[in-house]
């Protein structure tokens, strides 16, 4: 009789809270059966890509770019991702010093993949983007987490990562602006992190995805900010800032021995990305100001939305996130009988209550633990409905049609 076995690395994958989404996907379930749910839990883009992109992508496909790819990605797309490091740093960037990938959580895997062995240890700040727990566990690293507490906004603290590196860190990784906070580090911080990092030999590797959604102040990149990037790893993507999350493009940026190794392991595991997606994804990235700024501006009055009506909720504060596509809302004040006080039993009584789907805080960090996460990613009609339902919620109304 055959008896099934799975590896380590996907045994990883089925952890104790893999079901983080749980609610997400009750909420998904609600929905299927004719409830009317309201979405305020992924961070997918309620926009679709803009059509310029579209015609040039369908444009590409007409010419037959449906073949294999070089393994470091389309000379095009990296000699743009190029151009672009290359206006925004004093440090020059080559074409050879990109890799693509399908994706921004597949170059991060690819990343870690390289940089860390098994059972070698990576410090990380949180609240922390929910993907790299299954990664760094699927490739079986020590996470030493850094808390960065609600009670400075989730402000990047880069003497409390200093303190937390050790003789076994063999990297740091970071994430600015942050998922889920909104929380972006200057370019002092980051420059100071940097050569930290270097004196000690550790590698920096940093999460850029939502660099282009900013609200306070211009995104600095540690790529920008770092005197020296022989340690340092820059990943972005164009999911959030161009909406185009379900083309799984993104990319890596570093220098020397680590690209050519970035390049052997793309090889291997991926054998290139479409060569239409990376021809479209240089288009968008050279004619993308007007359609990223609508977007950023739709993002900036849906988060003011947000905080205000949160505001005006007893019980209830927030946090005004600097950048990023979501507000975490502090609900330790509300409690919630029936399942107990913590998040998770706020996001299950909510969809329970009023069908509105907000993800759990706890998720992402012993920091985040009394907040859930609500995104801008739905327009202002649905945010209104929402927020009014979760207002009921909260005060006791009685629910009624809306």
């Amino acid at each position: 009789m055959f008896s099934p076995r799975f590896s380590i690395q996907s045994e990883a994958l089925n952890r104790a809270d893999a079901d983080v989404w749980a609610v997400s996907d009750r909420a998904r379930e609600l929905a299927g059966k004719g409830e009317d749910v309201i979405f305020l839990c992924v961070g997918d883009p309620n926009f679709d890509t803009p059509e310029p992109i579209l015609d040039f992508a369908r444009a590409r496909l007409g010419v037959g770019r449906t073949h294999y790819s070089p393994a470091a990605g389309e000379p095009v797309l990296r000699r743009a991702i190029a151009d672009i490091e290359s206006k925004v740093s004093p440090h020059p960037c080559s074409p050879d010093d990109v890799v693509v990938f399908p994706g921004g959580t597949n170059a991060i895997y690819s990343v870690l993949a390289c940089l860390l062995n098994p059972g070698e240890e990576i410090v990380i700040p949180e609240p922390m983007y929910i993907g790299y727990v299954p990664i760094c566990d699927s490739l079986r690293l020590k996470v030493k987490p850094v808390p960065c507490p609600a009670e400075t906004n989730f402000a990047f603290d880069v003497e409390a990562i200093e303190r937390a590196i050790g003789e076994n860190t063999r990297a740091v990784m970071i994430n600015t602006p942050g998922n889920p906070t909104g929380a972006m580090a200057t370019p002092e911080q980051l420059r100071e992190l940097a050569a930290y990092c270097r004196a000690r030999n550790i590698w920096l590797v940093c999460d850029e995805m939502y660099s282009m959604i900013t609200f306070t102040r211009r995104h600095t990149s540690l790529r920008t900010a770092a005197e020296h990037l022989d340690n340092i790893v820059v990943i972005d993507g164009l999911s959030k800032s161009h909406a185009m999350s379900g083309w799984r493009l993104g990319w890596a940026v570093a220098r020397g021995p680590l690209v050519e190794r970035l390049a052997e392991f793309a090889g291997a595991t991926i054998f290139g990305c479409p060569q239409f997606i990376q021809e479209t994804a240089a288009f968008a990235l050279e004619f993308d100001s007007y359609f990223v700024k609508q977007m950023r501006d739709a993002y900036l009055v849906r988060r003011d939305l947000i905080v205000e009506r949160i505001g005006r909720i007893p019980g209830l504060s927030c946090t005004v996130p600097d950048a990023g596509m979501f507000v975490m809302a502090d609900v330790s004040r509300v409690t919630i009988s029936q399942k107990g006080g913590s998040s998770r039993a706020f996001a299950e009584s909510l969809l329970d209550a009023e069908r509105v789907s907000v993800l759990p805080g706890s998720a992402f960090g012993a920091s985040a633990k009394n907040h859930v996460r609500l995104t801008l990613a739905a327009d202002e009609a649905s945010l209104n409905r929402a927020l009014d339902r979760i207002e009921r919620f909260v005060t006791g109304g009685s629910r009624q049609a809306g």
